[in-house]
This record gives structure tokens, sequence and C-alpha cells, in this order.
């Protein structure tokens, strides 16, 4: 079997958080526990007293063959509020603050980058903390698998997730995420193949240096350096990043025939590719819409996430 991976999750009340990934194809274990404290194994009145310093957490372990820690995390963000502070549901203290911890240095730049979009939309008020886990303390017996021992008990988790749970091997959760992540221009354009106006979108006129990245995924799809000034009012590239980060279909709506581009790990419409562009540079035109992308100013790259990527920027 592949190896097993972990990660923490604090948010809020434990009894749904735990209840929640529990169902979740993929995982092996929920355990309900106390992360990140000040002394050393804590109880729950002393928890709960604020004094500890310590979260309530559920440790995950999962199979990252058949769920992907980007999945979960999208499960995670659609059972919180993210701009809460010291509080979830009715819950209020330190303890039910939210956050993912890891315990694989590997998974740093991962969570940074599928946090990064939901950064970018709450700005200052985004309250999910992340980084190393410090310490984690299992929960009291009576604490764990509450819920199914308790059916109909307190939980801060609407109920609809716990279907969407059972299902995220599925797209349910994909599309449920989006719905949260992305603002209706970006759902509209990526999930439901709509076009932006022309001249009246975020990257038609931009020109620092940089990459654009999937704004549903993080994936890096086209660099600066293929970017022209086409006139259409659409950003423009004259090829992705990488030959196979994209895929082209036929696409014979609106009485036009022309060919599709998609994102491939994230199955995005993207817009579509002509062949009216620069002779010198192959003839290709990319017209994408700028709601399907994010920016990653070239200064940015490195903390991002996306160094590897910098020699693609000239």
């Amino acid at each position: 079997m592949t190896d097993k991976k972990e990660i923490y999750f604090a948010g809020g009340c434990f009894w749904g958080m735990e209840h929640l990934f529990s169902l979740v194809p993929g995982v092996l274990d929920a355990e309900a526990g106390y992360a990140n404290s000040k002394v050393d194994k804590p109880d729950y009145r002393e928890v709960c007293s604020g004094t500890t310093g310590a979260a309530e957490t559920v440790k995950v372990t999962y199979d990252p063959s058949r769920v992907s820690l980007g999945r979960l995390i999208g499960l995670y963000m659609l059972s919180i509020d993210p701009v809460s502070v010291n509080r979830q549901g009715n819950d209020v203290g330190t303890q039910y603050r939210t956050g993912i911890y890891y315990t694989d240095s590997r998974d740093a730049q991962g969570i940074e980058k599928i946090l990064s979009p939901y950064k970018l939309r709450y700005g200052n008020r985004f309250a999910v903390e992340s980084g190393p886990l410090v310490n984690f303390y299992a929960a009291e017996d009576y604490h764990q698998d509450y819920l199914d021992k308790n059916p109909g008990g307190y939980c801060h988790i609407n109920q609809k997730l716990f279907e969407i749970a059972r299902n995220s091997d599925k797209d349910i959760i994909f599309k449920e995420e989006l719905r949260q992540k992305l603002t209706p221009v970006q759902y509209a354009v990526t999930q439901e193949n709509a076009t932006e106006p022309p001249f009246d979108n975020e990257y038609w006129d931009e020109h620092r240096k940089g990459i654009y990245v999937d704004v549903t995924t993080g994936e890096p799809l086209f660099s600066s350096s293929d970017k022209f000034d086409s006139g259409c009012g659409w950003p423009s590239f004259t090829r992705p990043i990488e030959a196979d980060i994209v895929t082209e279909k036929r696409d014979l709506s609106h009485g036009m025939d022309r060919v599709e581009v998609r994102s491939v790990n994230g199955n995005a419409h993207l817009g579509h590719v002509f062949t009216d562009g620069p002779r010198s540079a192959g003839g290709l035109r990319y017209c994408i819409n700028s709601a399907s992308l994010r920016f990653i100013p070239l200064s940015d790259m490195e903390k991002e996430g996306y160094g590897e990527y910098i020699k693609y920027v000239r």
C-alpha cells in the first residue's frame, strides 16, 4: 500500500470535524485531540480554560493514492468560516481557532499554494494559520467518534457537508469548493465556459514579469515572456508554459468552429487558441480569460512556491 500521510486540521469543535473527515474515502483514521499545547498532555478542562494555547484539532491519516491533500484542504475550507478569529459556530475561545498543521516539511509549499487564492480573496481578514505541528495529544476516549456515539449531538458543521465528504472522490466537493473560493465571474468562466468582456478584465493590459496560474488549482499555465498585445482585449500568449498542462478540444458552440483550451489538472475552461499569432513565435494565439488566471509577479514567485518556474520568465 502507498505510504500513509498525516495532516492536522483545527476548525472549531473537534466532534464535527472528526466525523467529517472520517467519512472521506481514502482517509484511514481521524482522531480528535489537542495541538500545539504549551503544556504536556493537557486534558479537556485545561484546554477549555484557555491557558494551554492548544487548539482542538483532528489528526487525519490518509492514503495519498486515494485522496489528495488538496482535496482534504478543500473540504476543510468548506467546513469553516475562514475570517472568524477564535470562533467557529457557537464555540468561542483560542482553542477554537482555525489552522492547518503538517509534520512533513514537503507539504508546506503545497499548503501555501492551495491557500493562496483564499488569502487573495479575503486579504487581511483571512484567519487560518498554517505551519509545522509542534505537538499533538489525543483527546479523551469519550471525545473520539463522538457523533457516532451520540447521533444528533452538537455539531457546528453544516450537515450537507457530511454527504459531500462521503462523495469526495467524485466532483461534488470540487464544485462546492470552487463556489466558495471563486468570484461569480471566475466560476462562470472556468466551470460554465463563459467569456468575460474584452478590454474590461484584469490582465489584458498587464505588463509585469511573472507567471499566470490556474485560478482553480494554482497550476502554472503561462509566462509573461510569451504574452503579447494582440489587440483583442484578452490576455494573449504564444504558448503555454509547458505543453502538457493544457488540453485542446473542438468547440462548435455559438455557431462557430473554434479550439477550446482547458487546464489539464483543474479541467477549467481557459479560452481558445487561434492560428493568427506571431509567425516568429509559432503562429498561435492563446486567447485566455483573465478570470481563469491568477498572476504571480516575478518578485513573489519564490515565496509563493513557484521558484522552479522562474527560469520560464525572461
